[in-house]
């Protein structure tokens, strides 16, 4: 009897199963269709104490003892948030207190708190199992204030000559003074720049990583970044590399001849933080600056879009400093970097709003014991880029924009996504009419659930404060009355089966 019941249960699930569901067709896997998490290993988790060393998680200029284990241990929670790759800080051995990775003492071995390199293997193999790539950052311009190579014979070639960089310093004495008073490495010296370029090549014959992230590539001449470029590339075909040029457009733009794969959109960022730090602030600037690095780079520009770093205060920061809920201007924002062309980049902690001014304030130890709404809603947006192509291949358009409110479509082949932005306190009504949408469809919401039918010739959204919502454009739904009917039988006939079987038992049991 048990079984029969089972049997009857099933049925609507088969039937509800049984139902084609359109999806997009899946395309090769490239670059645009990654989304990353950058983290700082000394400061994400601690996997092994046993490698600590010296680390006082109560100092935060030491090392607080996260690890290669640490991470290696956390990549289910990543993969499980939907990111496919992770941005690594310096792991190269750093002299003490160098816990970021800037003051590199030696390019051939991972730092003593971080572990070994057999352990740094089994996080790159682990992370390739689970099809998640991993990028390191590479530090190309200087070495720790300290370092042994400066009282080296065989080295004195190795540095540019002690002098500062002025805030308005021109090209040629910002590629060979001395950055924040850290030793400037001589890339024009051949011996120099011949370890850098082994080096690069080393640690991808050696680990199998993905990519790097180069640090500080304005202070570096642009010969030597295509020849570095060229070299990583000869070793790994699809090795990907993001300049980090803190730059405007223009600054920018003059690096593509450098062969490098993509950039961070340093234009983009003032204005993201500025729109999205509290509601009812213009998404116009947003737009203006992203329109303009597209203009200077020459269309579908490779940018790597991203809110912070570890290099400047967190984004939660500043909607704190404007009273504001920072979990609500993250979703907020987090939209924006999920379905704009780019790459998202989301710095550790930004999943449970970390706070913190300038370093080493804004690279808190990670706390994973938090609420999870932020988690979920992140988790929400890479299955949407996951499943739709248009939002990581398709052309942008914008549809509508005024004050704090957009909307935005982004088309690629037979697809199309709408993306609709309410950055203000106040619930805003939107009408798009055929020339933006075609006619005698459905929006259909992916994140709220919301619908949105055509009449007429017009689609009529309307979209409560502070909320985004992301819609397909699909054909009209129509009710499937013989399905409807059918699942109707099936439910009656389990309800009667379910009332004989308690009437049964009721006449069995003992009086």
């Amino acid at each position: 009897m048990r079984n029969g019941v089972l049997s009857l249960a099933l049925i609507p699930l088969l039937l509800f199963y049984a139902i084609p569901v359109g999806a997009a067709e899946k395309e090769q896997r490239t670059w645009t269709d990654e989304i990353v998490y950058s983290l700082m290993v000394d400061r994400f988790f601690d996997g092994n104490t046993k490698n600590n060393g010296d680390a006082n998680v109560n100092d935060p200029s030491a090392f607080n003892g996260g690890d290669f284990e640490g991470v290696t241990k956390k990549l289910n929670y990543l993969k499980d948030m939907g990111y496919t790759a992770i941005i690594l800080s310096p792991i190269f051995a750093n002299e003490d207190k160098g816990y970021h990775g800037d003051w590199v003492t030696d390019f051939y071995k991972t730092d003593q708190h971080y572990g070994t390199m057999k352990e740094f293997k089994k996080l790159v193999n682990e992370a390739h199992d689970l099809d998640m790539k991993v990028i390191l950052d590479f530090q190309a311009n200087n070495v720790g204030p300290h370092s042994s190579w400066l009282n080296e014979e065989d080295k004195q070639g190795w540095f540019h000559d002690k002098k500062e960089i002025s805030n308005d310093g021109d090209q040629k004495l910002m590629e060979t003074g001395w950055h924040d008073g850290l030793p400037d490495l001589n890339q024009d010296n051949e011996a120099t720049r011949e370890y850098l370029l082994d080096a690069a090549k080393w640690w991808i014959t050696e680990t199998d990583i993905d990519g790097y992230r180069l640090n500080k590539v304005q202070y570096v001449g642009k010969d030597f970044w295509k020849e570095f470029v060229d070299a990583v590339k000869s070793e790994k075909s699809n090795f990907y590399t993001i300049g980090d040029v803190n730059g405007d457009a223009d600054t920018i733009s003059s690096y593509k001849e450098t062969g490098m794969d993509a950039f961070m959109a340093y234009p983009q960022n003032g204005a993201l933080r500025e729109a999205f730090s509290a509601p009812d602030k213009e998404l116009k600037p947003v737009f203006n600056a992203f329109e303009d690095s597209e203009a200077k780079f020459g269309g579908k520009a490779p940018q790597a879009l991203f809110m912070d770093t570890q290099s400047m205060p967190r984004f939660t920061k500043d909607a704190a400093d404007h009273n504001e809920n920072p979990g609500s201007r993250w979703k907020m924002a987090l939209s924006y970097l999920y379905t704009m062309p780019g790459v998202p980049i989301v710095f550790y902690g930004s999943e449970i709003a970390l706070n913190g001014n300038l370093a080493p304030d804004n690279h808190k130890l990670m706390n994973f014991k938090t609420e999870q709404e932020l988690v979920e809603y992140i988790t929400k947006l890479s299955d949407l880029r996951d499943m739709h192509p248009a939002l990581t291949k398709g052309d942008m358009e914008i549809l509508y924009e005024q004050g704090g409110a957009s909307v935005f479509k982004r088309v690629h082949g037979k697809e199309t996504m709408v993306v609709v932005m309410n950055n203000t306190s106040g619930t805003q009504t939107i009408k798009l009419s055929d020339k933006q949408l075609e006619k005698n469809k459905e929006l259909r919401g992916m994140l709220n659930g919301d619908l949105v039918r055509s009449k007429g010739n017009s689609y009529t959204i309307v979209i409560d404060r502070e909320t985004s919502e992301v819609y397909t454009l699909s054909p009209k739904s129509i009710i499937n009355i013989p399905y409807l009917i059918v699942i109707g039988l099936v439910l009656v006939i389990f309800a009667i089966f379910i009332a004989l079987v308690i009437k049964r038992s009721k006449r069995n049991q003992p009086k």
